[in-house]
């Protein structure tokens, strides 16, 4: 079947019968629903279940599945799996439909909304096309694999009226919430400074060839990427080092973990529709190791923390690499410092993050999913709506660059681009295999 991304083999009618609502990792609440809402357009209305697909059930998609199926509100409907013996599994403990090929779940009527984890380099084509099969989306961070791509996904979410979280969950933590908000509002004075992790970016890959199980699609699983041999240690996610380490199958750590610090940032400094304004690093362009054979990914990540980058964002504000929690940053500002982290935080001086504390509201809902039903039934943007989810991925694809270009780049957050800048321009987007190229616009 050719991409219908582009030629749009699977037929309108047939994708426009897929239903809106999506699920991953709901709420142990019930859902509270206007009691106007019913069905309409293909949506779920407040008393249907929302039938949920899974593309890609790996470690993390495993683990939303395990807390999906606990809902009242969802049903497990079918995964899609290029390991179609994991499939298989995963959907006969459920009394669900097993597939290889994900175009098959999006072609299911029965299926409202995908639930995908999926390797980096899949995030483009996969978002798109379950846009264009009327399916509302839940979205692993990071969001995409380049800047382009974030933009074509905002762009299919808006075009087709879908509603798409992305999984920083940290959106919905009722102290992350307040903190940024402190921050944001000018009540701890004007930030001077932002202290982010030292997120090492992506390496090299040229691990040996070994067996290709039996059940894997491997040509599959490489999608938008030329096919390479395969090598469990490139194939699972965490292992000697897997896929997570790799460049052109994810941004390494920089937007693995970049994806939670940075979003923290973006939400604090009022930046969700915008950005930085400027990146560099503080040496010479950097060369990334090539993995030959299986190790600890220790080597690639010392050697890919060198150098430090630098962001300016509007207001002269410079945020540095430094000691600061993985998932969040520390805020130096004229009243003092706040340190927010993972459904935490801490000042100097420390009354600031006390008095904080206390103000939580009892019986608010951290659960980034239960918002995320809430939405899908209303219709509203979920706290990590598409366009932040956007955003955040590009402060950690700006890392990257940077670090792969060398020099001082400026950045347009508006036209999403480097001004007079060709050679940084080309790190904007990457070629894809045939038939996983996406179009010019949606």
């Amino acid at each position: 079947m050719k991409n219908p991304v582009i030629n749009g083999s699977l037929s309108r009618r047939q994708f426009l019968k897929g239903a809106a609502g999506c699920v991953g990792l709901m709420g142990v609440f019930p859902q509270i629903v206007p009691s106007g809402v019913l069905a309409a357009d293909g949506n779920p209305g407040a008393n249907e279940k929302v039938g949920v697909g899974f593309i890609g059930i790996g470690r993390q998609a495993s683990d939303l599945l395990k807390i999906t199926l606990m809902q009242a509100g969802a049903r497990f409907v079918g995964v899609a799996d290029v390991n179609i013996n994991r499939a298989k599994e995963a959907a006969a403990k459920n009394n669900a439909f097993a597939c290889q090929d994900f175009r098959r779940l999006l072609e299911r009527k029965d299926v409202d909304a995908i639930v995908t984890a999926t390797p980096e380099h899949w995030r483009g084509p996969i978002c798109i096309m379950s846009c264009q099969a009327g399916k509302d989306l839940y979205v692993e961070k990071p969001m995409t694999l380049t800047i382009r791509e974030g933009r074509l996904i905002a762009q299919a979410v808006r075009k087709y009226g879908r509603v798409l979280q992305t999984g920083s969950q940290q959106r919905s933590m009722w102290m992350n919430m307040a903190a940024c908000e402190l921050v944001r509002s000018g009540s701890l004075g004007k930030v001077k400074k932002v202290i982010c992790m030292n997120y090492p970016s992506p390496w090299e890959c040229a691990l040996p060839s070994q067996p290709i199980p039996d059940g894997l699609d491997w040509d599959m699983w490489c999608g938008p990427n030329p096919v390479v041999p395969y090598n469990k240690d490139l194939y699972l996610p965490r292992a000697n080092p897997g896929w997570l380490s790799f460049r052109p199958y994810s941004g390494g750590g920089m937007t693995g973990w970049g994806a939670h610090g940075f979003d923290q940032v973006q939400w604090a400094l009022g930046m969700d529709e915008s950005g930085p304004i400027e990146v560099w690093t503080s040496g010479e362009k950097y060369e990334p190791p090539t993995y030959t054979q299986a190790e600890s990914k220790q080597r690639g990540d010392k050697i890919c923390s060198v150098p430090k980058v630098f962001w300016k964002y509007p207001g002269d504000i410079i945020m540095e690499m430094g000691n600061a929690p993985s998932f969040g940053a520390v805020f130096v500002c004229e009243k003092g410092t706040l340190r927010i982290d993972r459904g935490r935080c801490s000042s100097e001086p420390e009354d600031i993050a006390i008095d904080l504390i206390k103000k939580r509201p009892r019986g608010y809902n951290d659960n980034h999913i239960f918002n995320w039903i809430e939405c899908i039934k209303s219709r509203k943007r979920p706290n990590a709506d598409v366009e932040i989810g956007h955003r955040s991925a590009t402060v950690c694809h700006l890392g990257n660059i940077a670090r792969w270009t060398g020099r001082k780049l400026k950045w347009d957050p508006i036209k999403e681009t480097f001004p007079e800048d060709a050679d940084a321009c080309k790190y904007l987007d990457r070629a894809r295999r045939k038939p996983w190229e996406l179009p010019e616009k949606v």
